[in-house]
Order: structure tokens, then C-alpha cells, then sequence
């Protein structure tokens, strides 16, 4: 198991514990990243770790091929001088550290590609924290709206239940019955106490009902030319002559005058007046 795969399985189980236990997702998304840059930083020093034997390896594989040199270069050195003996023996260390150098060669180059694979490795865990850090704001700004929005939903279902109101109009409804029943007590203690004399004389001074309606008769049967147009009345004067002022003071009566309607007729059902008109109608058409 390689080392990021084990920091990705301890960073999975600590942010799978936060998230069991998140109570405040804001507190818990900043512990997720510190958690995240505690294990970038342990990734680190593993990596770190992993140059430094790289970097040995490469050293040791340099002084072989430095020992390889140098032994060559002995070799030909004594073969110069005559002495094959030690030329043999500087031949055979040349061999030695030749071999050695082949194998370095082979770990120093296999441990240089695993390197360069954990620093991409850790640039890419960094840059995943880095996005983190830039997506716990939006997160955080998320979860604020989606309480605000629980709270509007929590205060619309509030709002949705009727009783409040029905309470507000049933009171509402006795505020105006006992208005109207106090209205009454005043109109009834106005009827019962007041100065009836006063209202006798309110309703004279309003005269018929009725008089209104004998002045439109007159208009239109004037209108009709059934009569004369009325003139307009002079003023009365009192003069001596045979004709004096009745007994008792009592004033003079034209006796071709119409008799003085007594107040509003009787009310004819709307049926018998149509009934009445109808038979008229008939009898101009007839005629």
C-alpha cells in the first residue's frame, strides 16, 4: 500500500467520523481542511524522505562509476610499467565496481520514477485542498441559504394555519354586534324619551307623501292638453262686496275646485296595476 493511499484512507475515515458528528457544517468543513493539511504535511515529509534516498542512491551510484574509473585507469597504468600482475587486480576491482554501478544504476533510476510519481502525487493533494478551501465558502454560503430558506418555509407553514385568523374575525364580529346593539338601545331610549311633540311637528312640516305625485299628474295631463296650463296665483286681497267673508272668519271655497287629495292612495299591487294597463292598451288600439 503506497503512502497516498493510505493518507486517502485516513483522510476518508476522519472526514466520514466529522461528518457523522457534524453538528455546526461550517466548524466542521474548516476541521476538514486543517485534517487535509495535516496530512499533506505528513505526505510531505514521506516525500521528502523518498528524494533523500533518491538522491543517496544517485550519490553511491556516482562513486561507483568514479571507483570503476579510477580502477581503469590504474590498470592501464601498471600495464605501462610492466607489471600485468597488478594490472589483473586493478582489472578485477574495475569489474567489481562496474557490476555494483549497473545495479545502482537500475534502483537509482526505478526510485527516481516512484519520486517523481509522489511529487505529482502531492501536487495533486495539495491542489485538491486548495479547491476545498475555495469550495468551503461556497458550501458554508449554501447551507446558510438552505436555513434561511428552512426558517421562510417554517415561518409560511406558521402563517398557513387558519386559527389566529378565525380567532381575529369571530372577535371582530362580536365588536360589531355589540356596536349594533348599542345603536338600537339609543334609538330605542330616543324613541321611548324624547319630545314626541317636536316629532309630531317634524312630520308636518315634512307634509304628504302624496303631494309630490298630484303635481305630476297635473303637469302631464297640462302636458297632454287635457287641462289648461295652471297660472300663476295672485295674490289674494279681501274686498267688499255681496260675496264676504264666510261665517266664523272662514275663507271662500270654489266649488268647481277639485277636492283636496287626502295624502298618498292606496298602494295597487304591481300585478292588478300591469292587469289595469294592459285593458287600457287594448281599448286605445281598438279604438
Amino acid at each position: 500500500m503506497s503512502i497516498f493511499t493510505k493518507l486517502s484512507t485516513v483522510i476518508k475515515s476522519n472526514i466520514n467520523d466529522l461528518i457523522s458528528r457534524a453538528e455546526n457544517p461550517e466548524k466542521m468543513l474548516n476541521q476538514i481542511i486543517l485534517d487535509m493539511r495535516d496530512q499533506l504535511a505528513k505526505a510531505k515529509r514521506e516525500v521528502a524522505a523518498a528524494i533523500a534516498d533518491e538522491r543517496k542512491l544517485k550519490a553511491q551510484l556516482e562513486a561507483e562509476v568514479k571507483q570503476q574509473r579510477d580502477w581503469q585507469h590504474r590498470a592501464m597504468l601498471a600495464v605501462k610499467e610492466g607489471r600485468d600482475d597488478l594490472a589483473k587486480q586493478a582489472l578485477l576491482r574495475q569489474q567489481e565496481h562496474a557490476e555494483r554501478a549497473t545495479v545502482l544504476q537500475q534502483t537509482w533510476e526505478a526510485q527516481a520514477a516512484e519520486t517523481e510519481k509522489l511529487k505529482g502525487s502531492l501536487r495533486q493533494l495539495n491542489d485538491k485542498i486548495e479547491e476545498a478551501k475555495r469550495k468551503r465558502n461556497l458550501l458554508i454560503a449554501k447551507q446558510k441559504r438552505a436555513q434561511a430558506q428552512r426558517r421562510i418555509h417554517e415561518t409560511m407553514s406558521g402563517l398557513s394555519d387558519t386559527s389566529a385568523f378565525e380567532a381575529f374575525n369571530r372577535m371582530a364580529d362580536k365588536i360589531e354586534e355589540e356596536e349594533r346593539q348599542s345603536v338600537a338601545h339609543a334609538e330605542v331610549n330616543a324613541e321611548l324619551g324624547g319630545d314626541t311633540l317636536e316629532s309630531e311637528f317634524l312630520r308636518l312640516e315634512a307634509g304628504p307623501g302624496g303631494a309630490d305625485v298630484e303635481d305630476q299628474l297635473l303637469a302631464l295631463k297640462a302636458e297632454m292638453g287635457l287641462i289648461a296650463a295652471p297660472e300663476a296665483a295672485a295674490p289674494k286681497q279681501l274686498e267688499a262686496g255681496d260675496d264676504g267673508p264666510a261665517e266664523n272668519g272662514a275663507p271662500t271655497v270654489d266649488a268647481d275646485a277639485e277636492p283636496a287629495s287626502d295624502g298618498d292612495d292606496d298602494q295597487i299591487p304591481e300585478a292588478q296595476l300591469l292587469s289595469e294597463f294592459d285593458k287600457l292598451e287594448g281599448k286605445s288600439a281598438e279604438s
